[in-house]
């Protein structure tokens, strides 16, 4: 072999215990720089070496990598934040802060494996969130019950969690290589069994008359936004985030496009959640009817509350004018179940009965597959052939018929809040 460097071998040279090596490259701002490459011995640099070139000749390479924290912040900070709604952001940023940084944070973005990854997910299956975040530390001692006292609670997360977790990361390094930092998502390499869906019970239609009639009768400040969620199948951010300029009553129609969302503390009015969700929906009578009785109602709190009223175009407010929490929400719901003696589930299932209960209600099939915002007609009809008992449906319209809105005294009564009721609860930050 001849003792003769090769072309371009100059840049070559003995460093601490082996060699190192640079050629000058693009990097992804446009600047000409010098990027280095090490190894034991003059073959190994070698090669690397070369890759360099090669690299360098194909496009922009970056002279420096962050660590996976240092890179995390910052997409945060210029993609997740800039491009996406303020409450998936916020999501985003705690599966940051809480499972991907105190686990990979320290590694260097370029030289993550799918290994790392692997062995990542496998432990935070198994770690307890309770002792991660030291939620039984701050507690006051005198309170504290189970990490902070060595008897672990055993607060894992779920499938889904882990799973959502691995998504955000995935997302991340998606970026990492439109900004040209890695060639290859190994988050996306890493197999994970798909979740089981929640399997979600809906109120059958009796259920759903049984809690709308107890709240009308016990003049529940909400029963209004109760028919919305059940009958239009509205979101519980879109119903607190519906605005009276949106209701058009002698038209019979609703324009939904907007929500009410807490995000970071912050109560923020913020876009619906996809395109398909903003659209026109017609009222049906019972929906219409709740709303005329609504606003009476919101006529009489004015005029009650004087100086603290609060003025906003808001549908649903609380008894001073201002915005219901989203929180105190779920608490009204949930004590409304109680008192209606109705299965206890969540707000966002209700959506699952407003087929049902448009069927129930002899709203025609065509306009049901508006209000449900089908792309199938089919997937309309599926649902239609549910159709409850006569005695039901009978029911469901009387519900309708026997709400005088005529008479003040029954829109002066809806105002009144019943015992326990969380609607009129000021702004409370969320834990």
């Amino acid at each position: 072999m001849s003792g003769k460097r090769g072309n371009g071998e100059g840049s070559i040279y003995p460093y601490r215990n082996g060699f190192a090596a640079y050629a000058w490259v693009t990097t992804p701002t446009g600047k000409r720089d010098r990027k280095y490459v090490y190894g034991k011995t003059r073959t190994e640099v070698h090669d690397k070496w070369l890759k360099l070139h090669t690299a360098a000749k194909a496009g922009p390479v970056a002279t420096s990598t962050p660590t996976l924290e240092q890179f995390l912040a910052f997409w945060l900070k210029e993609e997740v934040e800039v491009n996406l709604k303020p409450l998936t952001a916020a999501t985003y940023e705690t599966a940051v802060r809480l499972y991907i940084g105190p686990f990979l944070g320290a590694k260097r973005v370029d030289k993550l494996n799918v290994r790392d990854v692997r062995e990542w997910l496998n432990k935070l299956a198994t770690t307890c969130q309770c002792c991660a975040q030291g939620k039984d530390e701050r507690r006051p001692e005198e309170r504290r019950k189970c990490c902070a006292i060595s008897k672990c609670c055993r607060q894992y997360l779920s499938k889904r969690s882990v799973a959502d977790a691995r998504t955000v990361l995935r997302s991340a390094l998606t970026y990492a290589i439109s900004e040209e930092m890695i060639a290859r998502n190994v988050a996306q390499l890493v197999k994970l069994a798909k979740p089981r869906p929640r399997k979600v019970i809906p109120w059958s239609v009796e259920e759903a008359s049984r809690f709308l009639e107890s709240a009308r009768a016990d003049r529940d400040p909400l029963y209004g936004a109760y028919v919305m969620i059940l009958v239009l199948g509205l979101r519980k951010g879109e119903v607190l985030g519906l605005r009276w300029s949106d209701v058009m009553l002698d038209r019979g129609e609703v324009l939904i496009q907007q929500q009410l969302q807490r995000v970071r503390r912050r109560l923020l009015h913020s876009e619906v959640k996809t395109d398909a969700s903003e659209s026109v929906l017609p009222l049906p009578d019972l929906c219409r009817t709740a709303l005329v009785l609504r606003e009476k109602s919101r006529d009489a709190h004015k005029l009650a509350a004087r100086d603290l009223w609060t003025e906003s175009d808001l549908v649903f407010t609380t008894k001073y004018g201002t915005p219901v929490e989203p929180r105190n929400f779920n608490r009204r719901f949930e004590f409304r179940c109680q008192q209606a003696g109705v299965r206890l589930i969540r707000v966002h299932d209700t959506r699952k009965t407003c087929g049902t209960l448009l069927a129930a209600l002899d709203v025609h099939p065509r306009v049901a597959m508006q209000i449900l915002r089908h792309s199938q007609f089919a997937v309309t009809m599926e649902i239609y052939t549910q159709v409850p008992s006569e005695q039901t449906r009978n029911a469901l319209r009387k519900l309708g018929e026997t709400l005088d809105v005529g008479r003040s005294d029954e829109a002066e009564g809806e105002g009144e809040t019943p015992p326990a009721s969380a609607a009129d609860d000021g702004p409370e930050a969320p834990e």
